[in-house]
C-alpha cells in the first residue's frame, strides 16, 4: 500500500494508529519545552534526511547496495541529528544535554519506521519522485509533532501543574506555573508508568472516536 494512500492520522503507519512512536511521544512529553526541541528535530532530521537520501538515490541509484540502504540511511539521519544536537547546544546547553538521548533516538526511529519501506522501496523499477516523498515525509513529522505537543500540553500541567518552553541558560522558560503543593499535580504522570497510563486512555479514547459513526468506518 503506498503511504500517499493512507491517511496521515488515522491510517496503521501513523505514529497514533499503529503506535509507532509511542517511545517519542512517553519520553519526550513530559514538558512542552522537551516536546518543542524534539519536534523541531523531527523535522530537522526528517527533511534532511529525506532531501540527501534521494539526492543520492537519483544521482545513482546503483551506488546503494540493496542490502545496506537501511544502514547508510541511518548514518545519514544519524549525521543530520548530531548537526542538529549541535547547533542546539550552541544556543542551550543545558537543554541539549537533557534531551541528548530522546534527540539520538530520533534516527533510528525514523529508519526503523515502516514509512521509509514504503517511500523507498527497493525496486531497480521504481522512479523516486523527491517532491512527493519529501511532502509524505513532512506531513508524517507533522503528525508525530502535533501529537508530542498535545501530549504534553496535557501531561505536564497534571504532573507539574507548569508549562514551559525552551530557553535560558536553565534550559526552559516557565510561561506558567503555580503552586506544586496545590491539590492538583498527580505525581505520577511524571513517570512514564504514569505517561503509559494517560496515553493508554487517550489511545482508547481515540480507537472509541476511530470506530464510532462521526468518523464513519
Amino acid at each position: 500500500m503506498s503511504i500517499s494512500r493512507q491517511n496521515h492520522f488515522w491510517g496503521t503507519l501513523s505514529p497514533l494508529g499503529g503506535l509507532t512512536g509511542i517511545g517519542i511521544l512517553v519520553m519526550a512529553s513530559a514538558r512542552l519545552s522537551w516536546a518543542v526541541t524534539v519536534s523541531a528535530g523531527l523535522f530537522w532530521v526528517y527533511v534532511l534526511t529525506t532531501l540527501t537520501f534521494s539526492f543520492l538515490l537519483n544521482l545513482n541509484s546503483k551506488f546503494f547496495p540493496k542490502s545496506g540502504r537501511n544502514a547508510i540511511f541511518t548514518c545519514i539521519a544519524s549525521f543530520w541529528a548530531g548537526i542538529y544536537i549541535y547547533l542546539f547546544y550552541l544556543i542551550c546547553p543545558f537543554a541539549a544535554l537533557e534531551l541528548f538521548l530522546i534527540l539520538m533516538l530520533i534516527p533510528l526511529f525514523l529508519a526503523s519506521s515502516p514509512v521509509m519501506e514504503e517511500a523507498f522501496p527497493q525496486s531497480d523499477k521504481y522512479n523516486l519522485d523527491i517532491f512527493e516523498c519529501l511532502s509524505e515525509i513532512v506531513s508524517i513529522a507533522a503528525v508525530l509533532s502535533a501529537l508530542l505537543i498535545i501530549f504534553s500540553i496535557i501531561r505536564e500541567p497534571l504532573a507539574y501543574f507548569s508549562l514551559s518552553f525552551p530557553g535560558t541558560y536553565k534550559g526552559l522558560i516557565y510561561i506558567i506555573k503555580l503552586d506544586e503543593n496545590s491539590f492538583m499535580p498527580v505525581r505520577i504522570f511524571i513517570s512514564s508508568a504514569g505517561s503509559l497510563l494517560l496515553l493508554g486512555y487517550l489511545t482508547g479514547l481515540y480507537q472509541y472516536l476511530k470506530n464510532s459513526e462521526f468518523f464513519g468506518r
